[in-house]
C-alpha cells in the first residue's frame, strides 16, 4: 500500500517539477551557411568572424526573449520597428500579451526567421529565410525592400497554395507587431551576412579570448574601432533600404480602354461569349505575348500555361550557396557540407500551373500586374517592366486570368495575397 501511494505521489508531483523546470532561453541560430560559402570563396576562416557578429548583434539587437533596437541611428528606429510591438512578438508564448511569433510562425520560418522551423520540409514550398531581405511579393521595385503594407497582407491573407494559411484569430494590431519582427528579423539577419561578408577586409578576431566570455563585462574593450564603425554602418545602411522603401513603390498605370474584370467568374462569362468583344481581343493580344520571345512566359510556363516549360531553376536562396561557388545542386556529396550546416535540401523551383488559378501573390488584377511587371523577387521570373508596354501587361494579366479552370478555382477574385 505504501509502495502505490509513493508511486501515486511522483506521478503528482512530476507535472510540478516540469512546471518549476526553467526553460532555456532562446538563442538566435549563427548563418553557418552564408559564412561557409564565404569560406569557400575567399579561403578565409570564419569562425571566430561567427563568434563575434553574433556578439555585436546581441549588444544592437538583443535575444529572442528581450530584443532591442539600436539606439545610435539618426533616425528614430521606432520609425522602422516598434519595440512594444517587437515585445508582443518575441517571447514565450505562455507568457501574457507575448510570443505572437513564437506561436504563430517558428514552427516554419524558425526563431532566427531562417525558413528551418520543424515543419519547415513538409510543403511544397519552403518558408522563407528573412535574414537575405528579399520578400517576394510586395508593391515595390526588384531589389527593393517591401512596405509595411505588403507584409501585412501577405501575413493577413496567408499565401494561397502553401502551408501558409490566414490566421483568424489575429487581430490586425497582432498582424502589426508580427510585420514588425519580421522586419527586426530581416535587418538583424541582413546586417551580420555584410558582416561576415566584410570578415576577410576587416579581421574580425580579439586577441583577448576571456572577453569573449565577460561579454561587455566593465571595462572590456571587445572590439576594435574600425570593427565597430563596420557593425554600425551595417545597421544604418539596412535600416535606410527599410525605410526608403516607399520611394520605390511601383504605380499600376490605369488599364484604359482595355476591359478588367473585377471577378474571375465575370471574365471567363466574357470570354465564352460568342461574340467579338474588346475583352476577346485583349485575350487573343495576350495569348500572342503568352508565347512571344519577347514576354516569353511560355518558356516556364509552357505554351498553354501548364507549368510545363523550363523546370530545372532554383530560387535565389539556394542559389547563394550552389551557384555561386559552382556547386552542383544535385551531387549530395557536394551539398553535404553545406546541409551540415543547415542548408535545406535544394528543390527546384516549380513554375505555376495557371489553369489551377492559384497565385500566390495575390489572385486579384492589380496584383497580377504587380507579378507579370516587377517579376517576383528571388526566383527566376523577371520583370517585364520595360520590357512591354503597360496596356499588353494588362493583356497578359487578362489571358492568364483566363487559363484558369471554374473547377479548380472557385475565387471571386478577391485577394489572397
Amino acid at each position: 500500500m505504501k509502495s502505490r501511494l509513493l508511486i501515486l505521489s511522483i506521478f503528482l508531483l512530476l507535472p510540478l517539477a516540469a512546471c518549476n523546470r526553467s526553460v532555456p532561453p532562446a538563442e538566435f541560430e549563427p548563418n553557418r551557411v552564408f559564412a561557409y560559402v564565404s569560406e569557400v570563396k575567399i579561403e578565409y576562416p570564419m569562425q571566430q568572424a561567427l563568434i563575434e557578429a553574433q556578439v555585436a548583434l546581441g549588444e544592437y539587437f538583443g535575444t529572442p526573449d528581450q530584443p532591442k533596437l539600436p539606439g545610435f541611428l539618426d533616425t528614430d528606429p521606432s520609425t522602422l520597428v516598434d519595440l512594444k510591438n517587437l515585445e508582443a512578438a518575441s517571447g514565450d508564448p505562455q507568457q501574457a500579451g507575448r510570443g505572437l511569433y513564437r506561436k504563430h510562425c517558428v514552427a516554419c520560418h524558425g526563431i532566427t526567421g531562417n525558413g528551418r522551423g520543424v515543419n519547415a520540409t513538409q510543403g511544397d514550398v519552403y518558408p522563407r529565410d528573412f535574414r537575405m531581405g528579399k520578400f517576394k511579393f510586395k508593391s515595390t521595385a526588384r531589389g527593393a525592400k517591401p512596405l509595411r503594407d505588403d507584409l501585412f497582407r501577405t501575413i493577413r491573407n496567408g499565401i494561397a497554395g502553401t502551408s501558409m494559411a490566414r490566421i483568424n484569430e489575429l487581430s490586425d494590431a497582432d498582424v502589426q507587431s508580427l510585420v514588425d519582427y519580421v522586419i527586426y528579423l530581416s535587418w538583424r539577419g541582413d546586417v551580420e551576412r555584410r558582416l561576415l561578408l566584410a570578415a576577410e577586409e576587416i579581421e574580425f578576431e580579439s586577441e583577448d579570448q576571456e572577453s569573449l566570455r565577460n561579454l561587455y563585462a566593465p571595462g572590456t574593450k571587445l572590439f576594435e574601432e574600425q570593427q565597430v564603425v563596420l557593425v554600425k554602418d551595417s545597421i544604418t545602411e539596412v535600416a535606410d533600404e527599410w525605410l526608403s522603401s516607399t520611394e520605390s513603390i511601383k504605380e499600376i498605370p490605369a488599364a484604359g480602354d482595355i476591359p478588367v474584370e473585377a471577378t474571375l467568374e465575370e471574365l471567363l462569362a466574357a470570354a465564352s461569349s460568342s461574340q467579338p468583344s474588346p475583352l476577346k481581343a485583349s485575350l487573343d493580344r495576350g495569348r500572342e505575348l503568352f508565347v512571344s520571345e519577347t514576354a516569353s512566359c511560355a518558356k516556364c510556363h509552357g505554351p498553354l500555361g501548364h507549368g510545363d516549360g523550363q523546370n530545372q531553376d532554383y530560387d535565389d536562396w539556394t542559389k547563394e550557396w550552389t551557384k555561386n561557388i559552382n556547386i552542383d545542386p544535385t551531387d549530395d556529396q557536394q551539398i553535404l557540407p553545406f546541409q551540415v550546416r543547415g542548408a535545406m535540401p535544394p528543390r527546384q523551383i516549380k513554375p505555376r500551373d495557371l489553369r489551377e488559378g492559384i497565385y500566390r501573390g495575390g489572385a486579384d488584377p492589380k496584383n497580377l500586374y504587380h507579378r507579370i511587371a516587377n517579376g517576383i523577387e528571388g526566383t527566376p521570373m523577371p520583370a517585364a517592366e520595360g520590357v512591354l508596354q503597360p496596356q499588353d501587361i494588362w493583356h497578359l494579366v487578362n489571358y492568364v486570368r483566363s487559363l484558369a479552370t471554374p473547377t479548380s478555382n472557385p475565387t471571386t477574385g478577391e485577394s489572397k495575397l
